[in-house]
Parts: C-alpha cells; sequence; structure tokens
C-alpha cells in the first residue's frame, strides 16, 4: 500500500459522523463478558455474537470499521461470507488487534508493557491477506503512588512505535493506543499531567521511527477523574482538558483521534465525545472506536433471548452508533 493509500485508509476511518467498533476483546475478555448475561462461551456463541455486531442493519451510516480478533477474522456469517469480506462489501473497514497483551514490567512494580513484537511482521502479512487495512495495539499506563515512571512510558512507547513502523511496512494503518487507566483515585490534574507524558513520549517514538503520520490514527483516553476521586470533573472540564491535552501534544498532520470509552457509562462516553467537538477549532476529527459502551446493552438484551431478541439487539447497536456518530459532529441532544 502506497503513502497515500495509507492516508485514505485512515481518513476514511473517521469520516465526518463515523467511528469504530471495538470488538476485538480476547477469548478470556470476553468468557467475562458472557458469564455476566449468562452465555457460554463456545466459539459458536462467538461467532454468532460478532455477526450480529457486524451484520446490524445500516451500521455503515454510523461506524467506519471494527476492530477485530484474531479467532473473528478467521470466521464467516451463517451464510459463509467470511466477516472481513462482508465489511468491505458493505463499506466498512476491517480492523485487527495485534498485540499479545500487557505484563508485568521488569524492575517496576505495579506497570506493565504490552509483548507482541516478535513475529509480528509474518502475522501482519497474513492479516492484509485475510483483509484487514488497519490494525492496534494498546499499551497500558497506570496511576498511582510514584507511577508511571518514566521507563513504562518510554518503554510503551517505543513497542507502539515499532509497531507502527511494521504495520506500515505491511500496509495497514496503525492504530496506537496509550491508555490511561481510569483506575485509582488520582484527579483529573493528574490525569493530565500522565497523558501529556504519554503522548509527547509516543509522539517522540513516532519520528525516531520513521512512522508516516498521516497514515496513522490515535486511540486515545479521555483526561478524566480517577474512578475512585471524590470529586469527580463535570463535562465541560473533561471536555476542555482533553482537548487541551491533545492540542498540546498532538500534531496536526495525524488525520484524526479516537477515543476509548475506558470504564465510562455509555452516556458519558458519548456525553463526553459531543461536548469535546462543540468546542469548535479542532486541527484533527475526533470520534470514537468505543468497545463496551457500544455492545454492553446489545449484549444484555441478546443474552435474554438468542432468537427472538436478535432484531431488538441489532436496533440498539444501531442506536449506540447513531449517538456516538451525532456526538463526533458535535450534534448530539441527548
Amino acid at each position: 500500500m502506497s503513502i497515500e493509500q495509507l492516508a485514505e485508509t485512515a481518513q476514511a476511518m473517521v469520516a465526518p459522523g463515523k467511528g469504530i467498533i471495538a470488538i476485538d476483546e480476547s477469548t478470556a475478555t470476553i468468557a467475562k463478558r458472557f458469564a455476566g448475561v449468562g452465555i457460554e462461551n463456545t466459539e459458536e456463541n462467538r461467532r454468532a455474537y460478532r455477526e450480529l455486531l457486524l451484520t446490524t442493519p445500516k451500521l455503515n451510516e454510523h461506524i467506519s470499521g471494527a476492530i477485530l480478533y484474531d479467532e473473528t477474522i478467521r470466521q464467516s456469517t451463517k451464510d459463509g461470507v467470511p466477516f472481513a469480506k462482508y465489511m468491505a462489501d458493505h463499506g466498512m473497514i476491517p480492523g485487527i488487534k495485534v498485540d499479545k497483551g500487557a505484563h508485568p514490567l521488569a524492575g517496576c512494580p505495579g506497570e506493565l508493557v504490552t509483548e507482541g513484537l516478535d513475529g509480528l511482521r509474518e502475522r501482519l502479512q497474513e492479516y492484509y491477506k485475510l483483509g484487514a487495512r488497519f490494525a492496534k495495539w494498546r499499551a497500558v499506563i497506570n496511576i498511582g503512588e510514584s507511577i508511571p515512571s518514566g521507563t513504562c512510558i518510554e518503554s510503551n512507547a517505543h513497542a507502539l512505535a515499532r509497531y507502527a513502523a511494521l504495520c506500515q511496512e505491511c500496509g495497514l494503518v496503525p492504530m496506537v493506543e496509550p491508555e490511561v487507566i481510569m483506575d485509582g483515585d488520582h484527579d483529573i490534574e493528574t490525569c493530565y499531567e500522565v497523558t501529556e507524558a504519554t503522548l509527547r513520549s509516543l509522539f517522540d517514538a513516532l519520528y525516531q521511527q520513521n512512522v508516516l503520520l498521516e497514515g496513522t490514527i490515535l486511540k486515545a483516553s479521555m483526561v478524566i477523574s480517577g474512578k475512585g476521586c471524590d470529586e469527580q470533573a463535570d463535562v465541560e472540564e473533561v471536555a476542555e482538558s482533553t482537548v487541551m491535552c491533545l492540542k498540546s501534544t498532538v500534531p496536526a498532520i495525524l488525520p484524526g483521534v479516537v477515543f476509548l470509552s475506558g470504564g465510562q457509562t455509555d452516556e458519558q462516553s458519548t456525553e463526553h465525545l459531543n461536548a469535546m467537538n462543540q468546542l469548535g477549532n479542532l486541527p484533527w476529527p475526533l470520534s470514537f472506536s468505543y468497545g463496551r459502551a457500544m455492545q454492553q446493552a446489545a449484549l444484555k438484551l441478546w443474552a435474554k433471548d438468542m432468537k427472538g431478541n436478535y432484531a431488538a439487539a441489532q436496533k440498539t447497536v444501531y442506536e449506540r452508533a447513531k449517538d456516538n456518530g451525532l456526538a463526533a459532529l458535535g450534534k448530539w441532544n441527548g
């Protein structure tokens, strides 16, 4: 894929009023989600659930693409159409999660580094053949007493940049996700400082690894109070702090920023995104790449009656996509 094609794909991912649905939960993670609603964690149930999400009628009106898991990109609809082909045929871009998860960072108690660089080039080449046109790698930055350390931030930024360079070599748009975790009792000012340091380190590493920013998407966490903080920042403060942090760290040439929901409620994630876009005068589109915030309500509904509630669950997915698509334009009315 040429530089122009990478840039074109990246721009299509953040087309006006559209965002990404994240359905890349590992088998272990989706087992927890299924257990929470009483669904047996079998391969067929996982396939059927992903099909419910991806074949939602008119989904492509508000969804530009989906991040898939290794198992999912190899699966097909009940009619035998590979998911990646179904997506491409319906105007959505297939993506793939390629990291191997966050593991303890040696010498840094309480901190994590994401692994998965070994053999990544060959895996990316295979995913491209399977239909993927973008990939995702998630780093985890915890906030706590004396953390994150510079070592943790730099280690994760370096891994994200190496991954991104390999993606572009293989024709895939890299989605880089340095998630600053909401868990903890820290205030919004602390989250701002950590997010700013993380993003500065990330873009420095991307530059060092010769990554083309015009063919890269940032998946960012919002600048927000820790879940255990006594004083929770309101919607306006979250929006203003997040946009200010991005403006001070993210180059304007980047095609767009998509946010993770990161443990926020469905409504909070939509409300915050909408408030950011209402601030106006932004150098890049701000959109969404939500997982739980897109799926939670539909999963609960489907679990009650897999056949009887199928259409109702899909309607819920569409409504969440529509709400977030409007929020990406700053036009959501609640």
